[in-house]
């Protein structure tokens, strides 16, 4: 069951200002907590505003909850990888407010169900070492580590993760 105050928000896919306040959300709670740089937020911004130029809705998921004009929180499904490599979660974000109030997990469930109803057999998504309320979602969702290694990017160093779920039914 969803959190009270979760009946508050209002949520959508794509609508205009959307990519900016994404974007905005990553760049100052990664510089902030994290040290991240210019490069972390115009990947982010381009990344997020080539995958919602290529959107289909057959395989790709995009949502975002507001609270009035701020957005709340996001999350995404990149489809247009191979069935082999699974679909992608892309741009999962609680704005500091909202977080530890359920937010994250109904973003999550909300993705997970689209993932299942489009046919999506694998999801994967790249995090790194020290995002612990975020690893612990995912690990309750089923995310198990498939690799990690440190890397130089963002104007940091950090150990990346690369998580996998299986959505194959089992039986």
């Amino acid at each position: 069951m969803a959190h009270a105050s979760l009946a508050k928000l209002v949520w959508t896919g794509y609508q205009p200002g959307v990519i900016g306040q994404v974007t905005a959300l990553h760049a100052v709670y990664y510089a902030r907590h994290w040290g991240f740089d210019l490069s972390f937020e115009s990947q982010v911004a381009r990344e997020l505003s080539d995958f919602l130029r290529a959107f289909d809705p057959a395989r790709d998921f995009f949502l975002a909850a507001w609270d009035g004009p701020e957005l709340a929180g996001a999350v995404a499904l990149d489809g247009h990888s191979t069935p082999e490599e699974g679909a992608r979660l892309r741009w999962f974000i609680v704005a500091e407010p909202w977080q530890g109030r359920g937010l994250g997990r109904e973003l999550m469930r909300r993705l997970l169900d689209f993932a299942r109803l489009a046919g999506h057999r694998r999801l994967y998504l790249w995090t790194f070492a020290g995002l612990d309320a975020a690893r612990r979602l995912y690990d309750a969702c089923g995310f198990v580590l498939a690799q990690e290694h440190p890397v130089e990017q963002w104007g940091g160093r950090i150990v990346e993760q690369r998580l996998g779920l299986d959505l194959t039914p089992q039986g």
